[in-house]
């Protein structure tokens, strides 16, 4: 076998899959890390004729449900009928006996995730402007799913989604909290005291934003990918998230400490304004939004736990992967954020 890359032993996943879905693994092993340490690791992985991706959940502290292999399986799974562009999932393992996590294989599609302005800045603002224009489309048709024809009814529960989401998120950040966070405390109750009434249920992606898809060499939506936070619930939470981290580009130093955490797509000329991605994706799900500003209180508490988490695990010697330094100096500009939307 080749060397193995952090987190993944290669020859313990070649006997799996050998044993499993032996046209996985007809000759020797090699892979490489596409991403590692921000969320769940991500691996190419080639038998010497085909190439493929493994996923599996991060080293270390892990918070609970929040890399759930078989929630991202299980959702790309039941949506490849639809016209949300998924991977083709290919073999998923729950024992943590075979390489420490489980895990799941998925086929490897061609696209770029367009994380940084200056991927987008040689495309031309009209080439931009047509891709985030497809991106908000996507979201819609994501929210236009009938949950219960692709076999997802026992996905989540709609109902109650909202006051469950700040009582799950206040969880989590209690299993990685090891410093004071001015503000934290008076965001989570003003949520607490202004949750609207929830809209119509859907399936939420969690973490919807640009370099979580992939856009082929026609400006195509090839793939939706990182599913881990999918769920059912209010569609506007996956809105809301497009939008803080929209935000967050805007108002975040461009270099610098923490700086690589930021995708700054969005300050590429021809990137849609946060209040054309609303219109837009008003326009084509006909949903009211008039509560987004509660949704986006919600969404900038989110990207402070989680980003909260990524710096406790940082800390502690567990990320893989490089820029990481400085990270647990953006929560406190987030949590403002949070507390400024809320109101």
């Amino acid at each position: 076998m080749a060397d193995d890359p952090k987190g993944l032993d290669l020859a313990a996943l070649h006997s799996w899959l050998s044993a499993d879905h032996p046209e996985l693994a007809k000759g020797e092993l090699s892979a490489s890390l596409i991403t590692g340490g921000k969320s769940n690791l991500t691996y190419t992985v080639s038998d010497g004729g085909l190439d493929y991706v493994v996923r599996r959940p991060p080293l270390g502290h892990v918070l609970a449900t929040a890399h759930d292999m078989g929630r991202e399986y299980t959702v790309m799974a039941a949506l490849a009928p639809t016209d949300v562009p998924v991977p083709r999932m290919l073999a998923h393992c729950e024992d943590v006996e075979v390489i420490g996590a489980p895990f799941y294989v998925m086929e490897k599609v061609a696209g770029t995730p367009y994380g940084r302005a200056a991927q987008l800045e040689p495309l031309g603002a009209d080439r931009t402007r047509v891709i985030t224009e497809r991106m908000v489309d996507t979201l819609a048709t994501l929210h236009a799913v009938d949950y219960q024809s692709v076999g997802l009814g026992d996905f989540g529960r709609p109902d109650g989604y909202l006051e469950r989401q700040i009582s799950r998120w206040k969880k989590q950040l209690d299993a990685s909290r090891s410093r004071d966070l001015p503000g934290m405390d008076d965001l989570i109750a003003q949520l607490e005291s202004t949750i609207p009434t929830s809209s119509d249920g859907t399936i939420v992606h969690g973490d919807f934003r640009l370099d979580n898809l992939l856009v082929d060499d026609a400006d195509q939506v090839a793939a939706v990918l990182d599913w881990e936070m999918s769920t059912l619930g209010d569609p506007l939470t996956d809105v809301a998230v497009l939008l803080a981290y929209q935000q967050l580009a805007e108002v975040a130093p461009p270099s610098g400490p923490g700086a690589a955490m930021v995708t700054d797509a969005p300050l590429a000329p021809g990137y849609l304004s946060r209040d054309d991605v609303l219109k837009r994706y008003t326009d084509h799900s006909g949903r009211d939004v008039s509560d987004i500003g509660f949704h986006l209180g919600l969404a900038f508490f989110k990207l402070a736990v989680i980003l909260e988490g990524i710096h406790y695990r940082h800390a502690h010697g567990q990320t893989v992967g490089a820029g990481f330094d400085g990270i647990g100096d953006m929560i406190e500009p987030l949590i403002a954020a949070g507390r400024a939307a809320s109101r």
